[in-house]
């Protein structure tokens, strides 16, 4: 018996491969696939920990949109696709920062339980540090937000300054299968 649901997957760390400063650039994220095992669920709070292959825990929450929760059972198998993608563009001077977020959930339209999950959060950064020996890029942002990175193309960096600011979007989609053991 095969259950579909909706689950943010917090275990799945976005990657940012590479930072290209042309006007805008696009990282396109490959479609990555995790199998893991209900260790135990929190009724009350919705909340699921879940095992991972290589042995660690991971605790998520099930949304409102998962009508079926309380079918879900320790020791269900839960299939997760996850997708994602990052678009940098470099801002014109004066441009207004931004800082948002949004997110949906999509119920299956079909018989059995079924949807998708996605978010999306854009916000202003600042290059605060560049590197062209690594290469590495630093960036700040809004609410204390850091974060470094090695960039593969050295050329990548060679057009920006520390200084610049950029717009940072983040989308990410997910689907969720839960599989009942030996059903």
């Amino acid at each position: 018996k095969r259950y579909v649901g909706v689950f943010v997957a917090a275990a799945l760390a976005m990657p940012m491969a590479q930072m290209v400063m042309a006007q805008s650039k696009t990282i396109t994220g490959e479609m990555k696939t995790l199998t893991a095992t209900v260790e135990a669920i929190e009724a009350s709070s919705r909340t699921v920990t879940l095992k991972k292959p290589d042995g660690t825990y991971v605790t998520t929450v099930a949304p409102p949109e998962m009508k079926r929760f309380s079918e879900v059972k320790v020791g269900d198998q839960v299939s997760v696709r996850y997708y994602e993608n990052v678009v940098i563009r470099l801002k014109r001077p004066g441009e207004t920062d931004v800082d948002t977020a949004s997110k949906a959930a999509t119920p299956s339209s079909q018989a059995h339980l079924g949807g998708t999950s996605a978010r999306q959060r854009t916000i202003t950064a600042t290059i605060t540090a560049l590197d062209q020996d690594t290469p590495s890029i630093t960036f700040a942002g809004p609410n204390g937000w850091k974060y470094s990175s090695r960039v593969q193309d050295k050329s990548a960096i060679a057009g920006v300054k520390v200084g610049d600011k950029v717009d940072i979007t983040w989308t990410e989609a997910t689907l969720l299968s839960l599989d009942s053991p030996g059903k």
